[in-house]
């Protein structure tokens, strides 16, 4: 999962002494978010093509007040990329050396596409997102919980921090589903979500539904 092992470098580096308009016109055909310039062989910024459009004609160093610092070293982790996606809006983050030297880029689909490999998302099974406090918190407690019920746990994060507690998103398979989420609340856990069929949930919904009946009959 290191950066180094996904790097494009397919996608130009831009001067500054490109024009705008190329520049402009080379993110389109590529259909990616931002261009990235580099000077003597070092990367100084990046300008997102939506910017580039807007833009009056000239060079790009005429927009140097504007370039945007955003970037991931080649020995980081592709997890460490995913934040700079969303502040930036970008679906590409270029790829740096620690003399910040400019080696390529990595795409928001190399993301995609690694991520898909892992059991957490390429598995079928059911999502779960509890919430407990921030001192009861505890990563084994949980799946010791999901073991203990005969499931398997796939994966799980911390999907939201609140000012008192945690909320834990997980995906499970199991046979029993409908009775980790009781073993949950037994332990103190409040469960928030739940993406499953709950039988004992279905089966009080067709008995009620079974009992209307007989009433309006």
């Amino acid at each position: 999962m290191f950066i180094k092992e996904y790097i494009s470098k397919d996608f130009p580096a831009f001067s500054k002494s490109d024009s705008i308009e190329e520049a402009c016109e080379v993110a389109k055909e590529f259909g990616h978010s931002h261009i990235f310039i580099k000077h003597n062989g070092l990367y100084v910024g990046a300008l997102s093509q939506s910017f580039l459009e807007e833009s009056p004609e000239g060079k790009i160093g005429s927009l140097e007040l504007h370039f945007e610092k955003f970037a991931i070293y080649e020995d980081g982790s592709i997890l460490d990329t995913v934040k700079l996606f969303y502040i930036f809006n970008s679906n590409i983050v270029p790829v740096i050396g620690k003399t910040e030297k400019y080696l390529g880029y990595i795409s928001s689909d190399d993301l995609f596409n690694e991520f898909s490999k892992y059991p957490l998302f390429s598995e079928s099974g059911a999502i779960l997102t509890v919430q407990t406090n921030t001192i009861h918190y505890s990563l084994s407690e949980i799946a010791t919980i999901v073991e203990g019920s005969n499931a398997k746990l796939y994966g799980l994060y911390v999907s939201a921090v609140l000012e008192d507690g945690v909320q834990i998103t997980m995906k499970i398979k199991s046979d029993t589903l409908s009775s980790i989420d009781e073993t949950f609340e037994r332990y103190g856990y409040l469960v928030i979500h739940k993406h499953y069929d709950d039988q004992k949930d279905k089966l009080l919904k067709d008995r009620f539904g079974f009992f209307q009946k007989y009433l309006e009959v």
